[in-house]
């Protein structure tokens, strides 16, 4: 039964301080920069998005599937890491997925219009896909249960700089170049991360001849990508697109439920593409769906807010990335404190104020208008931020480390999937429910700046309604009990 096992069998010698082995972390930091460049390329996109519309002559709604056909495309590929990282071995999962993050980077840099760009971001997204649950699952396989929090928060510090250098380095080029300059950016990097694993990414664990399911591929993506598109046909302008969007929204639901009908039943004789019996875990359910809701918040709300700023608050392009800067700096460098805070003491003295302080920043964004007081925005955006930092940490924590370990890869790939469906439609829905009240409002004679500021503001509402769902579930997630190293192994 242990060759289910993924990367459970690690070196011992040369361990560091916290009982990892050296060569461990070094494929750790290589996953680590790796994941760096990703959420960098993603996090620019939220203030270029404006731009993008401009330069390109689109609408809002179809200029935000820049950012949801990326998640889209990580949705549908995430499934299949439950295969992949058993079939495959660290170093090549980590070359193809570097690989093919660079082509599509490439790809978009040279773009000559929407269709082109829009492609390019599916093929980086590809890549991304399979890096993230790739670096989540290594981290539980190599890290001692008692040490995770603290590593959990180091990878926070990590990813926690992209969202702080994105928007600022999108602003400051979008001031002085196109948008074009941000793809050539992250290029160099990314061809530098990939030379970096190439020469020195090592193999964890053993792999083993994995089934691939291939009718649960579509199925998976005609689900999710159904749901998300469905929900971003409503409020075009005109009011059209809706009778689209019920039809897709139906399908899309019809789709994903028989996606997971057919991996209940390929679970039984172990062959699903998504092993569905993580879900047996209380603890690890409640972490997944606070994850998605609080993904639906941030992804929603940063793509949302530089429209806000630039369209209504009348801020440029750097100054929208400033108000996020503070916030994404102080989230960063939180990481490594809610990392031991975690280990000493549990979830709820992180994850109860931190589901509220979300929430609340919601709630507050609810108001703004026209007038609305820069620094106050930095603040409230530095608020919502401790509130992501205290939350992340727990959760990611104590989810995957509620299951068997044999079930890390399939725990990462729900996880990671479904925070990329709730992000999606959390762009999706609230940029909609802007461009919707925003159309209407120009349709009437009013100026961008008067006709957004509604819909900015009920769009930020909806967010904090939903988020209220975390709040409530925050108080139900538990430390998992630490278990004695190799504990799962064989079961």
């Amino acid at each position: 039964m242990s060759a289910v096992d993924t990367g459970s069998i690690t070196t011992p010698p040369a361990a560091t301080a916290g009982g990892i082995a050296r060569s461990d972390m070094r494929v750790i930091w290589l996953l680590l920069v790796a994941a760096f460049v990703a959420i960098l390329n993603e996090t620019t996109m939220g203030i270029a998005i404006p731009h993008l519309n401009a330069d390109l002559g689109i609408p809002p709604e179809l200029g935000q599937w820049l950012t949801s056909a990326f998640m889209l495309t990580m949705a549908v590929v995430i499934p299949t890491t439950g295969f992949i990282l058993q079939r495959f071995t660290t170093r090549q999962v980590f070359i193809a997925a570097m690989t093919a993050f660079s082509l599509g980077t490439l790809v978009a840099m040279l773009a000559p219009g929407f269709a082109v760009l829009l492609a390019g971001r599916v093929i980086q997204a590809a890549g991304t896909g399979i890096m993230m649950p790739l670096l989540m699952t290594t981290i539980m396989n190599v890290v001692p249960p008692q040490s995770r929090g603290r590593m959990m928060g180091r990878v926070g510090l990590v990813i926690s700089l992209a969202p702080a250098i994105g928007p600022t380095l999108a602003g400051a080029v979008l001031e002085t170049l196109n948008w074009r300059a941000l793809f050539a950016i992250v290029l160099p990097i990314a061809i530098v991360s990939l030379a970096m694993g190439a020469k020195w990414m090592t193999n964890l664990g053993e792999t083993r001849i994995a089934p691939l399911d291939i009718v649960s591929i579509p199925l998976a993506a005609l689900g999710f990508g159904g749901i998300v598109f469905g929900l971003s046909q409503f409020g075009g302008h005109g009011g059209s697109g809706e009778t689209v969007g019920i039809a897709s929204l139906v399908g899309g639901a019809i789709a994903l439920a028989a996606f997971v009908w057919r991996q209940l039943v390929l679970q039984r004789v172990d062959d699903a593409l998504l092993d569905l019996r993580v879900f047996r875990s209380v603890n690890f359910t409640f972490s997944v769906i606070i994850m998605t809701i609080l993904a639906l918040s941030m992804f929603g709300t940063l793509t949302l807010l530089p429209q806000y700023l630039q369209n209504v608050a009348g801020l440029n392009a750097l100054e929208s990335g400033l108000v996020l800067l503070p916030g994404s700096v102080l989230m960063g460098l939180l990481g490594p404190i809610m990392g031991r805070i975690y280990d000493a003491k549990g979830t709820r003295p992180l994850l109860i104020p931190g589901t509220i302080l979300v929430s609340a920043a919601l709630f507050f964004y609810s108001t703004v208008g026209e007038h609305t007081v820069f620094w106050v925005l930095i603040l409230v955006q530095a608020a919502m931020s401790v509130g992501l930092a205290m939350s992340f940490t727990p959760l990611f924590s104590a989810s995957l480390g509620s299951l068997d370990r044999s079930l890390y890869s399939h725990g990462s790939a729900v996880l990671n999937t479904l925070q990329q469906v709730g992000g999606a439609a959390g762009v999706a829905l609230l940029t909609v429910t802007y461009s919707s009240i925003l159309h209407a409002g120009e349709d009437q004679g009013l100026s961008t700046a008067v006709a957004g500021a509604p819909g900015a503001r009920m769009a930020f509402l909806i967010a904090a309604i939903i988020s209220l769902a975390a709040v409530a579930l925050s108080a139900f997630v538990r430390k998992p009990t630490e278990e004695p190293s190799g504990a799962h192994v064989g079961h």
